[in-house]
């Protein structure tokens, strides 16, 4: 059949070449359309129950994570020219397109009873022009204890502007600007008053991460090309097999953007890796068949010849080794996480494109360019790696004991590393510590407790079971604010109840000593005079938020500290029994949710996955295996050289406390994709040797010498070219760049070592 294949694509070379080219036109062009990801990556698939929770309190009261927080500290927080300039720019945003509104110590409300009428009226009516008028906004403010530890931190003389954004616009490229204005605002208040100013919220937050991921997008794919062919022409001091080369990998990039816009989806931290990502991973297969037609050159001479030889030799285990690969990619189609299936699915199918290009494009173009004056086997360079590879048979036949011991040695110490590795996320943790974002972050968490929306639901399960009876309810509601206050990571809570807390202060004259939930008779009369949660009433827009339209459930928000999900679990862990025995006996759903908590639930969920897409990826690749060589035995034995690469990896991970998040918990099925190319290159070589009619032996040293300059010259550039992702400003994608290249280094050695090694203690099973 490859005999075929090879004499079709040489035949027709003009009527492929023609194909590909028309194709990458048409898929750079789809590409063209390609935009940049604004909504919140979903992991948690809509089946569990975290998210179900999440997403039904989105259709209650929106999106939680809305609003994007400026805050400074300073002594001078009430002097006329820092008020007067705070006063100016709250203004000013307020204006900006797409801005719902915009609370700060110039604009913020009190509630008003006059007679039997109750209303919400602005607590600062005008910019002021003295210093004594500042003095005495200063003491009202302060005298209102539902804005401290939201607006306010009296102690440390810092306060915040909460900035509500449009949730319509929230999810489109038009928050970039709302965002960039906002700062821009920000920035001239700096300047005018010479007050750091910090910027945060999840606004904020993920405005900066696509800016960043659009920008490595960009820095990866040059770095990818400039490395990779860097490489290739150190190891081939060839500039057409480099130009060669990464037209092939340009032209599957092409694809893989066309193929994004195709399927629907958008660019998000995880499908913005693809390009770099393909540059990388198909390079490999060029080098193969360049290596194999100048081995076939070297051998007899012969350009038509050698051409069908390479296509008909490397073709089927290039093939099922790039099936390795995308299955290394694909198993993420089985986690249910949209996120994760979009990038699997997408890199699954751009490494065959890539694999079909390379087939079609290397012995084509090949084809056309002359023979070669100085075959490459005659190099200096390959000559050396010729000698290598006569020490590593030497090893194989006569050291077996030693490379046993060796690599026992070596796993048992990478074994001691796996009790260390931390399973932990962060939602700002791949960002580096002296990033802006992180300083921002870690500003407002220590002086407003944290930027991260947290929520608690309360479903009593009946219409306007909130305000039924005398407000048991509300009560039950206080008393859960008052356990939660117990936990220092939580900000103080903005609900329904401090609502009528801080309409209470104001009915019994404006003294901060009664911001307190009434007695039961107080709130009976309260509520009939402002019905609560009606639209008509003046108290609606105070409360609405806070209760929905029924006003059968109840939200109570909190802002919480990155405390990242060890601390997360432990937290709920306490907190949850001590909330479920609160409202046992009452009948009423209370949920924990939130975007903060979804987050940290999200790597527990992939850490999951990760066992059962790497379970799926070894069977699957395991079968691969068993369409070319028929043989359990050698199936399951060639899955050590696969497997101790990554216990290396999530050794050096323990030892170097790298953690498992989401990022990094990507590497394992991705590295085991790649790391099993080389076995079945190498196994595919070993098969053909014996075919041949040489003996285990002969065969095994034949294989050696066959694929160990390429599958060192491979794992050298897929190392190189995973090395760049070392520049990323997320710590998790850099890890990721390092850790696989250290996974692909060691597959090297493993395949080219302990593999031989293996086949040859068990000669007595053929492939």
């Amino acid at each position: 059949m490859w005999k075929s294949i090879a004499r079709g694509i040489l035949k027709l070379r003009l009527f492929w070449l023609t194909v590909l080219i028309i194709v990458t036109i048409v898929m750079g062009n789809f590409g063209t359309r390609l935009q940049l990801s604004y909504q919140p990556a979903r992991v948690l698939p809509l089946s569990d129950s975290t998210q179900q929770h999440y997403e039904d309190f989105k259709q209650r009261f929106g999106i939680d994570g809305s609003v994007m927080i400026v805050g400074w500290q300073d002594k001078r927080w009430f002097d006329l020219p820092v008020y007067q300039s705070w006063y100016d720019m709250t203004e000013q945003v307020r204006k900006l397109p797409g801005v719902k509104d915009a609370l700060s110590i110039s604009r913020l409300y009190t509630i008003a009873r006059q007679d039997t009428t109750w209303g919400i009226k602005q607590v600062v009516t005008q910019r002021p022009q003295t210093q004594q008028q500042v003095d005495s906004l200063q003491k009202k403010i302060l005298d209102l204890p539902f804005y401290d530890g939201l607006l306010v931190n009296p102690e440390t003389k810092s306060t915040l502007m909460a900035i509500s954004l449009d949730e319509k616009t929230l999810n489109t490229k038009d928050r970039l600007g709302i965002v960039a204005a906002i700062r821009q605002q920000g920035d001239t208040f700096a300047k005018k008053t010479g007050i750091t100013v910090h910027y945060s919220g999840l606004p904020s937050i993920r405005t900066e991460v696509s800016k960043r991921v659009a920008g490595e997008l960009k820095l990866f794919t040059a770095l990818a090309v400039a490395v990779t062919g860097l490489l290739v022409w150190l190891l081939f001091r060839s500039w057409k097999v480099v130009v060669l080369s990464l037209t092939v990998v340009l032209m599957g990039v092409c694809f893989a953007v066309g193929a994004l816009v195709l399927f629907g989806y958008e660019m998000t931290v995880l499908t913005g890796l693809l390009p770099p990502l393909l540059i990388v991973i198909g390079i490999p297969n060029c080098v193969f068949l360049i290596n194999k037609y100048n081995a076939e050159l070297a051998e007899h001479g012969q350009k038509q010849r050698a051409l069908e030889n390479t296509i008909e030799e490397i073709g089927l285990a290039s093939f099922l080794a790039n099936v390795t690969t995308a299955i290394g990619f694909g198993v993420f189609y089985f986690t249910n996480s949209r996120l994760l299936v979009e990038f699997g699915l997408v890199a699954a199918v751009c490494v065959l494109a890539v694999y079909v290009i390379c087939l079609l494009m290397v012995p084509i173009i090949l084809s056309y360019l002359p023979v070669p004056k100085t075959q490459q086997g005659d190099s200096t360079e390959v000559s050396i790696w010729r000698g290598t590879l006569t020490h590593i048979d030497n090893w194989v036949h006569h050291k077996r004991p030693l490379v046993y011991g060796l690599i026992a040695v070596i796993t048992v110490i990478s074994a001691l590393g796996l009790p260390l590795i931390r399973i932990e996320g962060f939602v700002v943790d791949d960002l580096p510590k002296n990033d802006p974002v992180y300083n921002d972050m870690r500003f407002f968490e220590a002086q407003f407790k944290g930027a991260l929306p947290f929520e608690v639901t309360i479903d009593t399960g009946k219409p306007n079971g909130i305000l039924a009876g005398t407000g048991s309810a509300l009560y039950k509601i206080r008393a859960m604010e008052r356990i939660i206050a117990q936990y220092p990571e939580f900000s103080k809570p903005r609900s329904l109840v401090d609502a009528i807390r801080f309409a209470y202060q104001s009915y019994r004259g404006g003294a901060p000593k009664y911001y307190v939930l009434p007695p039961a008779l107080a709130l009976r009369d309260m509520v009939a005079e402002a019905p609560i949660g009606v639209k008509s009433s003046p108290s609606s827009s105070l409360t609405r938020s806070y209760i929905d339209s029924s006003r059968q459930v109840a939200r109570v928000s909190y802002q919480m500290a990155d405390i990242g999900s060890i601390r997360m679990q432990e937290v709920l862990g306490k907190l949850q029994p001590r909330i479920d025995s609160l409202f046992r006996d009452t009948g009423y759903k209370v949920s924990l949710t939130g975007h903060s908590l979804v987050f940290l639930k999200s790597n527990d969920y992939l850490l999951g996955n990760l066992y059962e897409s790497l379970g799926i990826a070894i069977l699957l690749i395991a079968l691969v295996g068993m369409v070319l060589f028929r043989s359990v035995p050698i199936i399951l034995m060639s899955k050590l050289p696969c497997l101790i690469p990554l216990l290396v990896t999530a050794g050096i991970m323990g030892y170097t406390d790298i953690a498992f998040k989401p990022s990094t918990i990507l590497i394992f099925s991705i590295a085991f994709g790649l790391s099993s190319d080389g076995t079945v290159y190498f196994l595919t070589s070993y098969r053909q040797q014996l075919q041949r009619g040489l003996a285990p032996s002969a065969a095994i040293s034949a294989a050696i010498h066959e694929t160990g300059v390429s599958l060192i010259y491979t794992a050298l550039i897929l190392a190189g070219g995973f090395s760049v992702f070392a520049a990323s400003g997320f710590g998790g994608t850099a890890a990721l760049g390092v850790l696989v290249a250290t996974t692909v280094l060691m597959a090297c050695l493993t395949n080219l070592i302990l593999l031989p090694a293996l086949l040859l203690s068990l000669k007595r099973y053929r492939v």
